[in-house]
């Protein structure tokens, strides 16, 4: 992950637009990859929930299975780290794909269309404890948060953007001769820093003007997501 606190602009800006997190939308990570024969099912639950307003989807392409003889073009490194830390946090040995994270806490394995739906239904229940606003001005985005009755830092700033939408002709390994559609792809995955929580976060920060955004506030050490909010 690249960690970008050094980087950021304590400050306002002119913004417009702000988005809030009131609504609490669930966050769905999918740690997949495009040389792996069992992820496709999972791929396809994650295209449907990409179109939820309740629901932040992403693809976390993994880069581990590409020595079996095709390269995932949007697999990262970072990702496979995201996805030890959570197996260390959760008491799992093993890491694996399709895998899907709930909120940070939810663990289920393959494409479990119903058991996701479930975890969704349920962590639409998870306490607020942070209040969150993005403002987006061109490639520019300002980040608010502010904590709630209950809530105990130190908290992880995370920052993402994705790509909505892709076709991939796969030409070798264990997928090869397919062509699949791949959701909300992940990039550019930052840890902007750790927020202690004794005081309000304000932070600015530059973004690619043309990729939606997503702000992920969750407790340190790949603890329970508290707070998510994207602009697109």
């Amino acid at each position: 992950m690249k960690f970008l606190f050094s980087s950021l602009l304590v400050l306002g800006l002119a913004c417009t637009a702000p988005v809030h997190a009131q609504d609490r939308p669930v966050v769905v990570e999918l740690f997949t990859s495009q040389g792996c024969s069992s992820c496709p099912p999972a791929d396809e639950i994650l295209a449907e929930l990409a179109g939820r307003d309740d629901v932040i989807a992403l693809a976390l392409h993994v880069d581990y299975w590409d020595y079996i003889g095709w390269k995932d073009q949007f697999g990262d490194p970072d990702h496979a780290t995201r996805q030890r830390a959570y197996a260390v946090a959760g008491g799992r040995k093993s890491i694996y794909t399709p895998e899907m994270i709930i909120n940070g806490i939810t663990d289920i394995v393959g494409a479990k269309p119903m058991a996701v739906a479930q975890a969704i239904v349920d962590h639409k229940n998870d306490p607020a404890l942070v209040d969150l606003t993005l403002t987006r001005s061109g490639d520019s985005l300002q980040i608010n948060a502010e904590t709630l009755p209950g809530a105990k830092g130190p908290f992880t700033v995370n920052l993402l953007q994705y790509i909505p939408a892709q076709k991939i002709h796969i030409k070798r390994g264990e997928n090869a001769g397919h062509a699949f559609s791949y959701h909300n792809i992940a990039k550019d995955w930052s840890i902007l820093g750790d927020w202690a929580a004794n005081a309000p976060l304000i932070l600015t920060t530059p973004i690619d003007g043309g990729l939606p955004a997503v702000v992920i506030i969750q407790q340190s050490g790949a603890g329970p997501i508290v707070a998510a909010a994207r602009v697109k």
